[in-house]
């Protein structure tokens, strides 16, 4: 059956799902970055989501809004560096596209979505073809709004289509900001660690989800 909507103990749920896989994730994201950064990114986003993971745990939450509000903060206050400061800003961006929501529906999912992407070009000044985790993340968005009518279950496998679409594009730009603009050409071929990130929470969101309309 689809899912149409998440309760608030169902979005608590389904961030410590994307915690849970975000950390999974670590050695994968940090070879990523060996190819066109430091290497830290895995690193630093695993132990992100190790403390949202431990927020979710002791914290109590007063509405959707709030959970989102909180792992922003909490991964910008753990991961660090311009990772924390984006990542961080698309949750914070994203609940204010929540307010007033005692559930996460279709069209609550694209309003955080467009708002969490507006957030992200203010505090990273980065759009589509800079080789960032915009490239993910601007099309999700699109996908989202697009799709706001289908069920919770659709839309967010849409958007993780979507972004997953966008982070292979980046495979062909040349990065201009971060650290892999001084690589120049040799940013070629590489996934930019960010968009991956980006779309792997999209993933892991809708991996979730469809797990509960199996459930049905």
């Amino acid at each position: 059956m689809a899912v149409n909507s998440l309760s608030l103990e169902q979005v608590k749920d389904l961030f410590v799902f994307i915690s849970s896989h975000m950390i999974e994730s670590k050695d994968m994201l940090t070879h990523a970055d060996q190819a066109i950064g430091d290497g830290d990114h895995g690193i630093g986003m695993a132990r992100g989501f190790e403390a949202v993971a431990e927020k979710l745990d002791s914290g109590d939450f007063s509405s959707v809004a709030d959970i989102f509000r909180s792992v922003g903060f909490t991964l910008l206050a753990s991961i660090g560096g311009a990772s924390g400061a984006i990542f961080g800003s698309f949750f914070i961006g994203a609940s204010n596209g929540l307010k007033d929501c005692s559930k996460l529906d279709s069209p609550a999912f694209a309003r955080c979505l467009q708002a969490g992407l507006e957030m992200v070009k203010i505090r990273g000044k980065a759009k589509v073809g800079d080789k960032t985790m915009v490239d993910a993340l601007e099309p999700a968005a699109q996908a989202a709004q697009a799709n706001k009518e289908k069920s919770l279950d659709e839309i967010t496998l849409l958007t993780s289509q979507a972004a997953e679409s966008g982070k292979e594009n980046t495979k062909n730009l040349i990065a201009t900001t971060g650290k892999a603009k001084t690589l120049g050409e040799r940013s070629l071929g590489h996934p930019d660690p960010g968009a991956i990130s980006m779309s792997l929470i999209l993933r892991f969101t809708h991996e979730h989800i469809q797990g509960l309309s199996n459930e049905m």
